[in-house]
């Protein structure tokens, strides 16, 4: 175990007692790892209701007992939403320390995920995540490690893989991974991500130079919000809706959109226990602050498959996928004849679990988890690893690091400030 999981772990009991001797463990364990009955009602809280906090007040059966937000206006807003048996909280240790809670949902923004999902599960909760799953590699790794020492189940909120037509192929992934297992296209396979075949990289998510130091409004505990980030002076267009600008806290339109695009590729090439061996950056010189644009991106496995993400949307006549006997166009148009026909004729993917309430029950890891999902992250943050250095990088999938790149392999394991490292 790691010397930061274990420190984390001695933190968050210190921070999270609330008798001496009373541990804290979750009603839905008291009885084993089966406990609950089907028909019985899963309790939850949801971090973070500012934004897209505000999409997961209820869901699946569960019953809403906290929620959480560091700014006073956004938690007295939900508050009057919610109902009076919903209690609220400024700092999260305090959600983390009922006993009575199940579920924690984190939808703050990504700077604060490796940390509160690994705090989550030593206090005993499962977790349910927005994308980005992390904002770095490494915090990925003691994601993947906190769960699988607490037993805790984690879902990660992009659902592509699962459920749901793919954006601009106007079909569920299943059937694309479905004529990709049959190998009609043959291998290795180039899926190219743009708005040609139907994904948009909002590059309006960018951040501003040289921001200038504003008064922190009262409501807003601004201490809190950057918690583990570097300290820097306030500015509105650092916080809520426009935080995704800037390194600290996010990675920009492949940030906010990267997970949703790029994991349902993972799932259908087969990658879910791998990473590219390689990526490629053509973009402009990034600010040491202000997270810009990019032209084009490459990824490149060891066996040849490639993920290209096109940013300029260069080429106009791109397939989604391509391989040497096919190709597959936006609006799951292809040049393999009658591919409906082949779709029908050929045997379902391995069934999911598709409902986190069902994963929290059984016991069994939901369809996108920590450890799939820390590899598409990881491909993430490989091409903001990439964007940000202005180089191309090379990675080893296995001991997850980049290879020879000093000034990369940092970016892997971040420095936080002092009061959240231990």
């Amino acid at each position: 175990m790691s010397n930061e999981l274990n420190s984390r772990r001695s933190f968050v009991k210190k921070s999270l007692a609330i008798t001496a001797g009373i541990s804290i463990i979750p009603r839905h364990v008291m009885g084993g790892t089966n406990f609950l009955a089907p028909s019985d009602q899963l309790t939850k809280a949801v971090i973070g209701v500012g934004g897209m906090g505000q999409g997961h007040l209820t869901y699946e059966g569960t019953k809403l007992l906290a929620i959480c937000d560091v700014d006073g206006k956004h938690l007295s807003n939900t508050l009057k939403k919610v109902g009076s048996d919903v209690k609220g909280y400024r700092d999260f240790r305090e959600v983390l320390a009922r006993p009575d809670i199940d579920i924690v949902h984190i939808a703050t923004p990504p700077h604060w995920h490796g940390i509160m999902s690994v705090m989550a599960a030593e206090a005993g909760k499962d977790v349910w995540c927005e994308k980005p799953m992390t904002r770095t590699i490494g915090e990925g790794k003691r994601v993947v490690e906190a769960m699988k020492v607490h037993g805790k189940m984690f879902r990660l909120n992009t659902w592509f893989r699962f459920k749901s037509n793919f954006y601009g192929m106007g079909t569920p992934v299943k059937k694309i991974k479905k004529v990709v297992d049959s190998g009609a296209l043959g291998w290795p396979l180039k899926v190219t991500i743009s708005g040609v075949t139907g994904f948009n990289w909002k590059f309006y998510w960018v951040g501003k130079e040289n921001l200038k130091p504003q008064d922190v409004p009262a409501h807003f505990d601004y201490d809190m919000w950057l918690g583990p980030a570097p300290e820097k002076p306030y500015n509105a267009h650092r916080t809520h809706s426009t935080f995704r600008g800037y390194w600290d806290y996010d990675g920009g339109g492949l940030g906010d959109m990267g997970q949703h695009y790029i994991d349902p590729v993972q799932y259908f090439l087969g990658k879910d226990n791998t990473s590219p061996i390689k990526v490629e950056i053509d973009a402009p010189q990034q600010h040491y602050d202000a997270i810009g644009t990019w032209r084009k991106i490459v990824f490149t496995y060891a066996d040849g498959c490639q993920i290209i993400l096109d940013g300029e949307n260069k080429d106009k006549n791109a397939a989604y996928v391509e391989g040497p006997n096919g190709k597959i166009f936006n609006g799951f148009k292809s040049t393999i004849p009658n591919i409906e026909g082949l779709v029908n004729s050929l045997p379902d993917p391995e069934e999911q679990i598709g409902l986190f309430s069902d994963s929290v029950k059984t016991r069994q890891k939901f369809a996108l988890n920590e450890e799939n999902g820390h590899r598409s992250a990881t491909i993430v943050n490989m091409g903001l690893a990439a964007l940000r250095l202005g180089r191309n990088l090379d990675f080893d999938p296995v001991k997850q690091e980049f290879i020879n790149d000093e000034a990369a392999n940092r970016l892997i394991n971040q420095p936080k400030r002092t009061s959240w490292e231990n």
